[in-house]
């Protein structure tokens, strides 16, 4: 009765699918040739270049000299999509303020889907450039942003995010076992905190702190610092850290809560 529909599976459409996989892998290539696209994903060139141009022609792709790469129009819909958050709109002053009084590079994230995304980042005047884009996407587990949130998350919660997501290793020291997670997450409850101590990337540390909606008592993103581990590894620096990092989730919670 359907013949020309879309391929799908699981209540899904199999063409929509494949243009977020190619997509997907213009992300990690940058820029890429139609064959390459093509051996990449196993997928035949002349459904490649169909999926491509008609990419191209709402916008989402360029291309240049034979090769193609994600348009900026993505940026465009992220960056509105960010600016209607009330979150964004009240954090966004201290997460500011916490990088100028710190020196250090200053971050805002949330949960979404059971990972750790990026919401905002400044960077402070002494601020060792740090390479993670605005929007990011990463295992909770494995930063300080994820690991303030889940603490605070309900059991059940943090569970379903190990179902989903597991606890891959992005290096030796990430925390692959759940009982080790979950007594750490214990801790951090308890002082109030997180430490991601090269968890994901070598020689950095970072320290970040929970937000939460004082109204529903949830926690809805958590703020943070980061530096060379050992720049801020120093006794009365770090706890000079901790205190500016809480601060900044206190003040953010008020303006949220209350204003």
């Amino acid at each position: 009765m359907f013949d020309n529909a879309p391929e799908s599976t699981n209540n899904t459409l199999g063409s929509v699918e494949k243009a977020f996989t190619i997509l997907e892998q213009l992300r990690r290539s940058g820029t890429i040739g139609v064959s390459e696209l093509a051996t990449a994903l196993e997928i035949p060139k002349s459904t490649i270049h169909i999926y491509l141009q008609t990419l191209r022609k709402q916008g989402f792709v360029v291309q240049d000299d034979g090769e193609y790469a994600l348009s900026y129009r993505f940026l465009e819909y992220g960056g509105e999509h960010r600016n209607r958050s009330r979150l964004y709109e009240v954090a966004r002053p201290e997460v500011d303020k916490l990088a100028s009084e710190t020196g250090e590079v200053a971050n805002l994230g949330i949960e979404e889907n059971g990972l750790r995304v990026l919401l905002y980042k400044s960077e402070g005047p002494e601020a060792i450039h740090d390479n993670a884009p605005i929007g990011e996407y990463a295992h909770m587990h494995w930063t300080a942003l994820g690991k303030a949130m889940l603490a605070h998350y309900p059991t059940s919660r943090v569970e379903s995010i190990i179902d989903t997501h597991g606890l891959p290793r992005a290096n030796e020291h990430t925390i692959t076992d759940t009982d080790e997670l979950v007594a750490e997450l214990e801790d951090i409850r308890e002082r109030g905190y997180s430490v991601e101590d090269q968890d994901r990337r070598h020689g950095v540390l970072t320290i970040a702190a929970p937000i939460v909606d004082r109204q529903s008592d949830e926690v809805i993103s958590s703020v943070s610092v980061s530096g060379p581990k050992n720049h801020l590894d120093d006794n009365n620096r770090f706890e000079e850290l901790v205190a500016a990092v809480k601060k900044a989730a206190n003040v953010i919670e008020l303006r949220y809560s209350h204003y």
